[in-house]
């Protein structure tokens, strides 16, 4: 697994709302909109919407609690392209892995049109106003299993287990969720296409599957991606 990132088995995940005055943002106005004008330029169909990124993550066992707060997008990806300057936040996102019944994992390719076109990631989006609940409450269990529902068309058993590993590194706390499903590799990435192709516009240009190290593509694959599979091949997490 990658140097970068350290691994955290959880078994309960809870995250909240908070208010924070971020600092970076504010005094990086000018540069957020120059930023976000330029991406837009360069791709059509982008959307300065809200979204959390998390400050605060407290570890304690298995336990896992998380303090999200709320900026535009506009100012997440510019953040992001600048390299995370802010050492006190982080992008903090939850994503289902789809482990098949013949031991592959499913992933997406994501579209021309969306800010990591061509990249490889399993389901997921940045956590949004969507995923609070009442008293503050963020689901990202929650997030996981919409994204997964919206980008492939499969919904999660009501009895799936909800075990996570926390992947931390490079400014990022990916909470992965894995979860296997019934259907060997070729059938459920079968549904997956079928439901990609009877969208209006999907997020996805299409789906790979990975059954190995050999598989992986450093080109395309973020290295929070990368830095999981290769952990998950080599039994880290079993």
């Amino acid at each position: 697994m990658s140097d970068s990132f350290t691994w955290t088995r959880l078994r309960h995940l809870e995250a909240r709302l908070v208010a924070h005055d971020w600092a970076w943002a504010r005094d990086n106005a000018e540069t957020i909109a120059a930023t976000w004008a330029r991406r837009c330029a360069e791709r059509s169909g982008l959307f300065d919407g809200r979204v959390l990124l998390a400050r605060a993550c407290r570890i304690t066992g298995d336990r896992c609690e998380i303090d999200l707060f709320e900026v535009a997008y506009s100012q997440f990806l510019a953040f992001r392209l600048a390299g995370s300057p802010d050492p006190a936040v982080t992008n903090a996102f939850a994503a289902i892995v789809p482990w098949t019944a013949d031991g592959a994992a499913l992933l997406g390719i994501m579209g021309s049109h969306t800010a990591n076109a061509g990249q490889i990631y399993f389901a997921c989006g940045t956590p949004d106003r969507d995923d609070i609940r009442p008293g503050g409450e963020v689901d990202l269990a929650g997030s996981a299993a919409r994204e997964l529902r919206e980008e492939t068309g499969i919904a999660l058993a009501p009895d799936a287990a909800e075990a996570w590993v926390l992947l931390s590194g490079e400014s990022q706390r990916a909470f992965l969720r894995p979860v296997r499903f019934a259907e060997e590799a070729d059938a459920l990435l079968a549904r997956m296409e079928a439901h990609r192709r009877a969208e209006a516009a999907p997020e996805l240009a299409g789906f790979v599957t990975v059954r190995g190290r050999d598989d992986l593509d450093p080109t395309r694959m973020p290295p929070f991606v990368r830095a999981y599979l290769e952990g998950a091949f080599a039994g880290t997490y079993g």
